[in-house]
């Protein structure tokens, strides 16, 4: 009897301690900027963090030059070291509330900026991951005032909105770059009512771009939304997707495929809170408000990204009594969400919150007061995107290919390798036995490499599936088995 008590409370010590520590992935925080002037990441819906594959992108804000400028900071080893910091801009004027974005080797980044004698948006980029930098590029140009850009970029294609008052009041604007930065479209209006519309944030799959913002037409702040299917050329109707009395503020949006994920916070509660929206067909229908936080505190500033199936968001949140960052994610597209994890404990606050995912890591960073002024803070989970893609050889490939899935048959779980042998789109699909897809697991763009993605089945029959790899002009597609 001794031995089975002793039997049963090891078992319950080792259960216990297997439960802790798949709920303590996240590792400690890292202080990024050590100067003694005040570094902020931006107070918008653009994000401040971007990865691909190893290559973590920082931006910020900061005063140590005796004005405000852009700094940028990069790791090459998936957030666990980190270079010196990089000053991108260079002028005795504001410049400030960066955004960037990354696809392949090319960093682009967007900010708004004094020097004209108004605020302006300007553009930068970095062919070569982060090293060296070319010159700023003006892309608005009036005597009004132009804030607040945001920036999503995929192969060739960049896409950047930001809101200014020319026409007389707020305005969503918007421009384009189809050859990665180099050159740009003309300037064009995607708004036009005579209430303001502000803080947008834009994310695109293909030829689809999508822009989420806040505007207060309807006599209280609600959150709209806008789509190009054509890369940005022509856009459809405004479409209002929150309706409440209370006030709804800065959207976040990221997409995978053709589901897109919107979070933002609103005060219909009493209080700030987090809330998520989503599209299954590419933004032409949505679904209910899904209500993220409940709390007596206010959640803010929330922001979101996506990777497949799984979306993951920050937010900062005062529920402890100061500002904390907060952190929240759904395995199964949006459909349901596991709890809230608090991020950061510290006797200060800690403000405005980004995240990025690239395999099977997930990035936040964020600025806080903790060491007397504020500074930039990293913290990140090495393992809190489950069914991230791994780069598992980072040869390049000679051509194209699509590997049989191991093991086949499977119950529940399987891997899918794949080789890239040059940067660009790549996704990857299952389908059911009758051709309908069911879900994606790789929509994003890949520099060179032998690739490894799961897939878990728990929640599907047995039976025959397919997945497809398309990339390019490339297109190959295998069977697998579920056998349970």
């Amino acid at each position: 009897m001794r031995k089975v008590i002793f039997l049963i409370t090891v078992l319950f010590v080792l259960t216990m301690f297997e439960v802790k520590i798949s709920h303590a992935q996240w590792q400690p925080d890292v202080r990024l900027t050590i100067d003694p002037a005040p570094s902020y990441t931006s107070y918008t819906n653009a994000w401040c963090i971007a990865s691909n594959g190893n290559s973590v992108h920082a931006v910020w804000y900061d005063d140590r030059d005796g004005n405000t400028e852009i700094y940028y900071k990069r790791s090459t080893d998936g957030g666990i070291s980190w270079d010196s910091d990089t000053r991108l801009t260079n002028n005795p004027f504001f410049s400030g509330y960066p955004s960037v974005s990354v696809s392949g080797t090319v960093v682009h980044v967007v900010w708004h900026d004094t020097r004209d004698g108004n605020d302006e948006i300007y553009y930068k980029r970095s062919p070569d991951g982060g090293i060296s930098w070319g010159t700023d590029t003006r892309l608005s140009f009036n005597s009004a005032n132009s804030g607040n850009a945001s920036v999503s970029a995929s192969a060739s294609a960049v896409h950047v909105v930001w809101f200014d008052d020319r026409d007389g009041d707020l305005e969503i604007y918007g421009k384009s770059s189809t050859d990665g930065g180099i050159s740009w479209g003309a300037e064009m209006r995607l708004t036009n009512n005579s209430a303001g519309s502000v803080f947008p944030s834009v994310s695109m799959s293909g030829q689809v771009v999508h822009v989420v913002w806040y505007d207060t037409r309807d006599g209280n702040d609600e959150i709209y939304y806008k789509r190009s299917t054509d890369g940005g050329v022509s856009w459809g109707a405004d479409i209002r997707l929150t309706n409440n009395s209370a006030i709804s503020y800065n959207p976040s949006m990221s997409v995978s495929g053709l589901v897109v994920h919107i979070v933002w916070y609103d005060n219909r509660d009493g209080n700030n809170e987090i809330y998520h929206k989503r599209s299954t067909d590419g933004g032409v229908s949505w679904g209910a408000d899904t209500r993220l936080t409940n709390n007596s505190a206010f959640s803010q500033f929330p922001s979101v990204s996506v990777s497949g199936s799984i979306a993951h968001v920050v937010w900062e949140d005062n529920r402890d009594g100061n500002r904390e960052i907060y952190y929240k994610r759904s395995t199964d597209g949006g459909v349901s969400w596991g709890a809230d994890t608090r991020l950061t404990n510290s006797a200060a606050n800690s403000f405005l919150p980004s995240v990025s995912v690239s395999g099977q890591v997930v990035h936040v960073v964020w600025h806080d007061f903790r060491d007397g002024n504020w500074e930039i803070y990293y913290k990140r989970d090495p393992t809190g995107n489950p069914v991230g893609i791994i780069n598992t050889n980072s040869d390049i490939p000679e051509e194209f290919d699509l590997s049989q899935n191991y093991p086949n048959p499977f119950n529940p779980n399987t891997k899918i390798s794949f080789d890239i042998p040059k940067t660009g789109y790549v996704r990857l699909k299952i389908f059911d036995c009758l051709g309908r897809e069911i879900t994606t697991l790789v929509n994003e763009e890949l520099d060179p490499g032998t690739y490894k993605v799961g897939w878990d089945g728990s929640n599907y029959p047995s039976g025959v599936y397919f997945y497809t790899l398309r990339a390019g002009d490339y297109i190959e597609s295998k069977k697998m088995i579920l056998l349970k």
